[in-house]
């Protein structure tokens, strides 16, 4: 992490350090771009294979009862669905669960990801990219609207990035003159993205959330008597930091010049705000959840951690009333996600929020009601959960990476188990191409690119379909 760190600071071009970062750089990202080259013949024989089953399984008619055949649904009401976020699984996951209920779906993303390997699902109709949001909010706005319109689109179900969720808002009024918008209005949305607004709301319900205190300046810290404190705290940031969102350096350090020297390492000022929140030692979970009108009416959970790529369903029904009752008081329409820690008392305590849908979605792969828990206005008898039979979710490629790094016995039958139980969040029988972009198109284009500035990266994560970059999207 230090190592990822140190290549965005600014140094002379001719630098000694700046060239000892960029063969870093140059070489980490080669390495990689080799990995995946060893794995594309095993990753093209696993998609052929699938592929050449399809057809045998339609030429013969006996084999069309086969457990991995699926019959085609047709919608009483078919609609056409808009859905973002092409580049990420919950995107494509959502695509498959509106296209297996007989409903079109359109995918876009931003033109940064015209290379999207979802795009080549057979849930996808049609793909379009975008502009980014932040750079040009109007255009961005227009786009959506040009292709609502040339589609005639039903619905717009936005998969934001941290950054989209707030501009899928804006445009919700201009949009919702042609389609419903599935997600939150500006001040909802704004309200529980920021960190120390949602745990205020939250504790005005009633509801349990830590201690926390919004930091505009490093001294407030400095200055802060952690004496008359019972448990430590952690500094995050209010915006979305794809990188130090990973540090959770626990306050005060073992001396004063310590938490003096970490605080002042942080961007903290009043234009980029932190939170300084109490820690609670526990188990982290986190959800997702599809709201109508204050209804909850899909729901899952799962334990986590700080960079989740593992997904197992936990039936937590103290968490469960705490979302029902925070999304019922608010009337919420949309998706939101919560990351709580629930003590060794048994006290469930939410942490974060984000209104946007969650990688854990991935776990409903095979639920049939999905699409109803979004489209259908009728109340549901209670929420949708994973099904009994569904397994825990994984990225292949992660897994694989994890294996090179075992040390013991007891985390090689640990590795073992997850792939045996589980099964892979991208890859599915009857739609294997997405496995393959992915992973020898997508991640590769992004590599070469970053290769052709020698810039570097922290980490890739093939959930979201990205090379982690600090001050990246």
């Amino acid at each position: 992490m230090a190592q990822s760190i140190s290549l965005s600071l600014p140094q002379s071009p001719t630098s000694p350090t700046s060239v000892r970062l960029k063969l870093i750089a140059l070489f980490k990202t080669l390495g990689t771009l080799t990995l995946l080259l060893i794995a594309l013949p095993f990753n093209a024989l696993i998609v052929l294979i699938s592929l050449l089953w399809g057809i045998v399984r339609w030429a013969m008619p006996r084999l069309r009862r086969s457990p991995f055949t699926k019959k085609a649904v047709v919608a009483a009401h078919p609609q056409t669905i808009l859905v973002s976020g092409a580049k990420m699984t919950k995107a494509l996951q959502l695509a498959r669960s509106f296209h297996a209920a007989g409903h079109r779906v359109i995918l876009i993303e931003g033109h940064k990801y015209w290379l999207s390997g979802h795009r080549f699902s057979k849930a996808v109709s049609h793909f379009y990219t975008v502009p980014a949001p932040q750079e040009d909010s109007e255009s961005y706005i227009q786009a959506l609207v040009e292709i609502v319109k040339e589609e005639k689109v039903d619905v717009y179900v936005p998969v934001c990035s941290p950054v989209a969720s707030y501009y899928d808002s804006l445009a919700k009024p201009t949009l919702s003159e042609y389609c419903e918008v599935f997600h939150f209005d500006p001040d909802i949305t704004k309200m529980l993205d920021d960190k120390f607004d949602f745990t205020d709301q939250a504790r005005s319900l009633g509801l349990s959330v830590p201690k926390s205190f919004k930091i505009t300046d490093p001294q407030q810290v400095i200055n802060f008597d952690f004496s008359q404190e019972t448990r430590k705290y952690i500094l995050k940031s209010i915006d979305y930091d794809s990188v130090r969102r990973l540090n959770l350096t626990k306050l005060p350090c073992d001396t004063p010049e310590e938490t003096a020297a970490f605080v002042n390492s942080l961007p903290i000022s009043p234009e980029k705000p932190w939170i300084m929140q109490e820690f609670i030692p526990g188990k982290e979970l986190c959800t997702h959840s599809t709201v109508r009108d204050g209804e909850l009416r899909l729901h899952c959970c799962s334990n986590s951690s700080a960079f989740q790529i593992n997904y197992e369903n936990v039936e937590n029904p103290q968490i469960r009333e705490w979302v029902q009752h925070f999304v019922k008081s608010l009337r919420l329409t949309g998706q939101v996600s919560f990351d709580f820690i629930q003590a060794e008392n048994g006290t469930v305590y939410a942490i974060e929020c984000n209104p946007r849908t969650h990688s854990a979605i991935t776990m409903f792969y095979n639920h049939p009601g999905v699409a109803d828990a979004y489209l259908g206005k009728t109340p549901l008898a209670k929420p949708l959960e994973p099904l009994a039979s569904s397994k825990p979710t994984y990225f292949i490629y992660h897994e694989i990476w994890r294996l090179t790094g075992i040390r013991s016995w007891k985390q090689l039958q640990t590795s073992v188990n997850t792939l045996v139980r589980g099964t892979d969040a991208i890859y599915r029988f009857d739609d294997p191409v997405p496995f393959f972009t992915l992973h020898h198109w997508q991640i590769p284009l992004l590599l070469l690119k970053n290769l052709q500035k020698l810039k570097g990266w922290v980490k890739i994560d093939f959930n979201i379909g990205k090379l982690v970059e600090l001050g990246g999207d």
